[in-house]
């Protein structure tokens, strides 16, 4: 059988041989060819053949081709084609026959397909009468599923992967994965995991916003969307009035409307929000006092012991997003809200999402220990715990140093992104109105005329300028209609694609202002 390939006939599933060399679109379509600079070879094709055995493609008993057939098949060196098969005899799903070769094993069956049942005619329920909980007309900022393909993405919210020290991570990684760690995390209702990151943000995050807290102030989320679910549960009452700065973030204010509490609009100046007389009939207040979401200007001095007088005197809470800590480029940064609080009335919330991934969904709440204890009490009706193992590969990210390195090299690039963002505006759009960033990954453009911002939205797209219009930022439209602005993130886009971007968006909004003026 030397210099034969086996194949499966396509009409009958059975083994049959072909001459080496011949192409046989069969194994061909089962096994593409490798790709570089994606995942490991080893591991593309140990997952081509498994997927096909479970789907059924490559029933028990089929004939594999030999170690040089299936090298010459998929490009991949023989040793590689080697080591796949052991892999795969390793773990069941084939079987090598002495002077045979190799062969689908019948250990593992395939997966069974679903049968889809014919819907009945008359007994299905009627789910609009059943659903309580309705998003109809909620504003939303989504961006396309693709927007890593768009040319210009001045989106927020991202982090960039070259820019990761993935070696580091990948130590800290597997020291989680040691059988040590993994005693710390792996048992379901444990909190190992949990007190050895919570350690480090009170050693090493949370001082450098001069926040001081113990482990029965501090509750570990599954990110800063996670936070405002479990607080809009646990303090709304139905009718209760929390004040949200307009413009302002649409996640918090959607998740407190959704969970029937009042809506109270502040206006944002340059100082950041207004108490206005509403807000001293507020129950609450959500802020962003860092970098504002979405003007990025940060709550001043004055404005801050302002509002936690307030506080005091109208028997008030006070809700903290502090959304993109420690990234002060320009200046020295204030610190939080949170760390002037004599009177517990400032609740602490951040993540460290945007300075490590979002995809981590590593949030944390600080908040006076009887809050702790019912939030907590609360997330275990929805979780059991967070995920440990990735706690513990942050907390040992944060305790070896790593964290502090990202920080200070993500404020240089920030910093580097800022400047040549503003220059572009001043050079490619010097009649738009904006606060030059100090902090943070975004700039709040005001564009000087009116238009209409979802096609400007997507003609923008269709440019290959990805950007977040106001629309979803304003309480009330018309506030929108009326103060036209742009949010541009420039966290994530390479710094080569900024100038360009900057002027593609220019001529962009010109165009649609002479088409909105006709």
């Amino acid at each position: 059988m030397a210099g034969n390939a086996s194949v499966v006939d396509p009409n009958t599933l059975t083994p049959t041989l072909t001459r080496a060399g011949k192409h046989d679109l069969m194994w061909r379509q089962l096994l593409p060819k490798a790709r570089r600079n994606d995942e490991p070879l080893q591991v593309q094709l140990c997952t081509a053949f498994v997927t096909a055995i479970l789907d059924g493609r490559l029933p028990f008993g089929t004939r594999l081709p030999s170690g040089r057939d299936l090298a010459q098949l998929t490009g991949v060196s023989r040793n590689t084609a080697v080591l796949v098969y052991e892999r795969l005899s390793a773990e069941g799903y084939i079987e090598s026959r002495l002077r045979d070769g190799f062969f689908v094993c019948g250990d593992i069956p395939p997966t069974q397909i679903a049968q889809e049942l014919e819907p009945a005619s008359s007994a299905q329920p009627d789910w609009n009468l059943r659903l309580k909980a309705r998003s109809d007309g909620v504003p939303w900022a989504d961006r396309p599923n693709a927007w890593r393909r768009v040319r210009y993405p001045f989106v927020y919210g991202q982090f960039e992967p070259r820019q990761f020290p993935l070696s580091q991570w990948r130590q800290c990684t597997r020291q989680a994965n040691e059988l040590k760690a993994v005693d710390r995390w792996w048992l379901e209702g444990e909190d190992a995991g949990s007190a050895q990151l919570i350690d480090q943000l009170i050693r090493r995050v949370l001082p450098r916003r001069g926040i001081a807290a113990t482990r029965d102030q501090v509750l570990l989320t599954l990110g800063r969307q996670q936070s405002f679910y479990l607080l809009a549960r646990l303090l709304v009452r139905d009718g209760a009035r929390i004040g949200f700065e307009d413009p302002g973030f649409m996640d918090p204010r959607n998740v407190f409307t959704c969970n029937r509490a009042q809506v109270v609009p502040l206006p944002v100046d340059e100082q950041g929000v207004v108490p206005t007389t509403e807000y001293a009939n507020c129950d609450y207040l959500y802020c962003t006092p860092g970098y504002q979401c979405p003007t990025g200007v940060t709550l001043s001095q004055e404005r801050r012991a302002t509002l936690l007088a307030m506080a005091a005197q109208h028997d008030q809470v006070i809700i903290e997003d502090d959304d993109d800590p420690e990234t002060q480029y320009d200046g020295q940064a204030l610190p939080a809200l949170k760390a002037q609080d004599r009177n517990s009335r400032v609740i602490y919330l951040s993540s460290l999402s945007k300075i490590l991934s979002p995809g981590l969904c590593i949030g944390y709440i600080v908040a006076p220990t009887p809050v702790i204890e019912r939030l907590r009490q609360l997330q275990r009706l929805m979780i059991r715990q967070i995920p440990g193992n990735n706690q513990v590969a942050a907390a040992l990210f944060i305790q070896q140093g790593h964290y502090d390195r990202l920080l200070q090299q993500a404020r240089e690039r920030l910093g580097q992104r800022a400047a040549l963002i503003t220059q572009a505006l001043r050079d490619y759009l010097p009649e738009a109105d904006f606060i030059v960033p100090s902090g943070g990954a975004t700039l709040w453009l005001r564009l000087p005329q009116c238009h209409d911002l979802t096609q400007l939205y997507m003609e923008g797209q269709a440019k290959g300028v990805l950007f977040d219009p106001c629309t979803a930022f304003y309480l009330d439209p018309a506030d929108c209609a009326a103060n036209p602005s742009l949010r541009l993130g420039f966290g994530s886009i390479a710094m080569d694609a900024i100038v360009p971007g900057i002027k593609e968006l220019s001529q962009v909004i010109r165009a649609n202002w002479l088409r909105w003026k006709r």
